[in-house]
């Protein structure tokens, strides 16, 4: 299988090398590393090379890298029923750009996509009803990006006196606690309640 993919990886390459920045293959899988604006013309490349068939569109979703000026890796997931292959397009994407709608090629990113930019707020251009599709009505924000906070903005509960659903901003009764779900065996980097007692020595025992 890998030695299958090597050579997909070098067709590609070598039919669609304005594409394609980068592959590699890992676990069975194909990854390449696509040029946003060469997208379109390369899905619809696997899509109808005889070699290739990849016709159907698994999955799209995404990578928040904030530290990064191109802070998305919008990932494609694809499989060959034909050839028994699965492949990963990745395609770095910045805050501002406007990522090619796959919808005309495989009408199943009509959901994906809209899950992508509920969740992360990447905008999908040409597609044909891009709402959040997740989220509640007027929710704010984009809950898998990395700065946005565990609790949200608000929240929602029902007002008995309104006789309705009411939003209103988060309140905390208290600070986040901090767990430790490390267990025993796996030997914490930090003096652990009693351990003190025990490094101390035994009564009568010379530390």
């Amino acid at each position: 299988m890998s030695e299958a993919l090597q050579e997909l990886a070098a067709l590609i390459g070598l039919k669609q090398p304005e594409a394609v920045q980068s592959s590699a293959v890992a676990f069975g899988e194909l990854t390449l590393v696509v040029n946003l604006p060469n997208l379109v013309s390369l899905v619809e490349f696997l899509r109808e090379d005889p070699a290739c068939r990849f016709t159907s569109l698994v999955d799209i979703t995404a990578i928040d890298l904030p530290e990064r000026s191109a802070r998305f890796d919008v990932v494609y997931h694809f499989l060959s029923m034909y050839r028994n292959h699965r492949i990963r397009l990745k395609v770095a994407v910045a805050e501002t750009d406007m990522v090619p709608s796959l919808v005309d090629l495989h009408p199943s990113a009509n959901w994906f996509e809209r899950e992508v930019f509920d969740m992360f707020g990447i905008l999908f251009s040409g597609h044909p009803d891009l709402r959040r599709i997740l989220t509640d009505y007027g929710f704010r924000g984009y809950p898998l990006r990395k700065d946005f906070p565990t609790t949200g903005y608000t929240e929602v509960r029902y007002d008995e006196a309104l006789k309705r659903v009411v939003y209103e901003p988060v309140k905390l009764v208290q600070e986040y606690r901090q767990f430790d779900f490390m267990s025993p065996w796996e030997g914490a980097d930090y003096i652990l309640p009693g351990d003190d007692k025990s490094r101390a020595g035994a009564p009568g025992e010379k530390p």
